[in-house]
């Protein structure tokens, strides 16, 4: 682990920051490169603030014109990782912790998400800076959930022993971990990030070839547009935390499936096809397989059912609360900017 290559900045000219103030003028942003940290490298910037961007492989190219990006390579998961970690946690007043494994494999989660982490703790045990940790809403039980019911910070959470699959068992162990340091901590709980390139997403259904097969359950997508997350997490940054605060991240306007659907559909044509399930059909038939539910895809096993499809409200009165803020836009006016980000 060490600086980036030529042409980016290093950490050599970088001091350590007091940590007493209540200005945040540093953060380090780890998963830089992701979609969520290349976000929040950006509100951050946006902002006058100075950012240490830890990626893995590859640095962002904008970085290289941007003195106040000073570009870190390396890999939590590797112990090389923590001399340089730690020297990089003692220039900074505050850290977003965005990198983690995104798929269904335990073992590379494990590796990834929980050592991580552990690592990140443990050069930032002596720092003095706070944590903002991106969890998820797949922390969540919806087992214990009822439909129609609106999921708030106070909902029931999965057990981290015998997980729904294995992010949100991940999840639920990294926020346990983050807990149990003692580190000053904010842990953020984003819904379905969505943004430029990203706007469909698995809580809508599934495909069949062409034809997209829709699960209506009438209840809110929880959805938080890429830009919405970033200014939540880097508000978040800017603030000392009051005990453990913890955050569902949320757009203010969260459309149902059948109206992302519509909009989708009048902005790009697509899809063409599509089926209408109502989501209490489609959970009569999971229930019907559950003798082999081992060996089917997620949508056909009621636990991952429940948690993408069922029909549930998802307030953010606490981001509001905590944070303030609005969105920018409403949510078809937030699709329409979206689709056009990625026009030629």
């Amino acid at each position: 682990m060490g600086d980036v290559k030529p042409g980016t900045n290093s950490l050599r000219d970088v001091k350590p920051e007091p940590k007493n103030t209540g200005d945040v003028t540093r953060i380090l942003i780890t998963g830089a490169n992701g979609f969520v940290g290349s976000a929040c490298v950006a509100e951050a910037r946006a902002r006058g603030v100075e950012v240490i961007a830890l990626y893995r492989r590859a640095p962002l190219a904008q970085w290289a014109n941007d003195p106040g990006i000073h570009a870190l390579q390396g890999d939590l998961s590797d112990p090389a990782a923590t001399a340089p970690l730690r020297n990089a946690t003692a220039r900074v007043q505050a850290v977003i912790h965005a990198a983690a494994h995104l798929g269904g494999d335990a073992a590379s989660h494990a590796q990834d998400t929980l050592r991580g982490t552990q690592t990140l703790l443990d050069t930032m045990a002596d720092s003095g800076a706070r944590l903002v940790l991106v969890s998820s809403i797949a922390v969540y039980d919806t087992a214990q959930i009822a439909p129609g019911a609106a999921l708030d910070e106070t909902a029931p959470l999965d057990d981290p022993d015998h997980p729904r699959d294995a992010y949100a068992g991940a999840k639920r162990r990294q926020e346990l971990m983050c807990r149990a340091s003692g580190v000053p901590l904010w842990i953020l709980r984003p819904g379905a990030v969505w943004g430029s390139g990203r706007t469909w997403n698995a809580l809508l259904g599934f495909w069949a070839s062409k034809l997209h097969v829709q699960i209506n359950s009438g209840g809110e997508l929880p959805l938080t547009h890429v830009s919405h997350t970033a200014w939540a997490l880097v508000e978040a940054a800017m603030r000392a935390p009051q005990g453990t605060p913890v955050l569902n991240v949320l757009d203010d306007d969260r459309p149902t499936r059948a109206r992302f659907l519509r909009a989708h559909q009048r902005m790009t044509g697509w899809p063409r096809l599509t089926l209408p399930v109502p989501y209490r059909v489609w959970m009569a038939g999971v229930r019907l397989l559950k003798p082999l539910s081992p060996h089917l895809p997620g949508l056909l096993r009621e636990p991952t059912a429940r948690a993408r499809l069922m029909p549930l409200t998802w307030p953010n009165t606490a981001l509001r609360s905590a944070l303030g803020g609005e969105d920018t836009d409403t949510f078809e006016g937030m699709l329409a900017r979206t689709l056009g980000d990625n026009s030629p």
